[in-house]
């Protein structure tokens, strides 16, 4: 295969493939929310409302697109090359399948894993009468149920949440800012995911007293197909650029209780030409120095 490069033409173009190339440190991550030709009330709204969670890093595509992801995946490609989306979610409706969500995520503009959920039950944004969070709030993700570390499918199920929701990374928090809570239960084969305002209350010291309020949306959803990568695509897609791994520091050691310790080389030192801080009372008398001088030690002074 012969790929032509060409040069843009107009500024405009080059800032586009410059925004495009690969980083050190990549974009946060956006995510395609992708209508199926045979979609219901129910999965548009799932779809709008986790469109409202995820802003503004998310596209919401309006139009129906008849695809099955896991049959036919260039059309989900050609969206995610279109739009520069790593992640996607695809909701569909059939007697087979009612109210299906596939999520997913990107690896070179190619499917890396996604997994096929069944909503059973959901209560949007609006049935809840509670106030939200603003627009692009960074929530805080909290995985309950042993499943989550012991299945290899919901482990990837959770891998793939915490790809989905994280938001941007940021290089420091404050105490204001941790006001959204989304929690995932995985119990008897169902993931309930439920979303929680988090209220800062007066406690009578520095730190307040927390309450949840649940603000929604809320789902119950069950596992149903997945396509998940191979170990060896994996392992690829997590590896890291050298100039992000940290250098190995020499000569540096800690102990159990987090204590560091520096080890310093130097040359041998003559201890005989170490300059002291000069005191009187170190100060030599002349009696010393011409004995010094003659080779011979000075007399005792006779006691009184």
């Amino acid at each position: 295969l012969i790929y032509c490069y060409r040069k843009p033409k107009t500024k405009r173009a080059k800032r586009f493939l410059e925004k495009r190339e690969p980083k050190l440190n990549e974009n946060t991550k956006n995510a395609m929310l992708i209508k199926g030709g045979n979609a219901n009330l129910t999965v548009t709204a799932v779809l709008k409302d986790i469109y409202a969670v995820k802003k503004p890093f998310a596209v919401l595509y309006k139009r129906k697109n008849i695809t099955r992801p896991f049959e036919d995946q260039t059309s989900l490609e050609f969206f995610s090359k279109k739009s520069d989306c790593s992640l996607f979610l695809f909701g569909s409706h059939n007697k087979k399948r009612p109210n299906n969500l596939i999520i997913g995520r990107m690896f070179d503009y190619h499917v890396l894993d996604m997994i096929e959920l069944g909503v059973e039950k959901f209560v949007s944004l609006k049935d809840i009468k509670n106030s939200k969070c603003p627009e692009g709030t960074k929530p805080m993700l909290i995985f309950a149920g042993d499943v989550f570390d012991v299945n290899e499918e919901y482990r990837r199920l959770k891998s793939l949440l915490i790809d989905f929701f994280r938001g941007p990374t940021v290089p420091s928090i404050r105490l204001a800012g941790l006001e959204y809570v989304l929690h995932f239960t995985a119990v008897d084969g169902k993931i309930y995911m439920r979303s929680y305002k988090v209220l800062l209350k007066k406690s009578g010291c520095k730190i307040p007293r927390i309450e949840l309020e649940e603000m929604g949306p809320s789902l119950d959803l069950v596992m149903r197909r997945t396509h998940l990568a191979s170990d060896d695509l994996y392992k690829l897609s997590l590896k890291q650029p050298k100039g992000l791994k940290p250098k190995k520091k020499k000569n540096i050691s800690h102990d159990v209780f987090g204590t560091t310790y520096g080890r310093i080389h130097m040359q041998k030192q003559d201890l005989s030409k170490l300059q002291t801080r000069k005191m009187k009372g170190l100060k030599k008398r002349p009696a010393e120095k011409s004995a010094e001088d003659d080779g011979t030690t000075p007399k005792k002074s006779k006691s009184a």
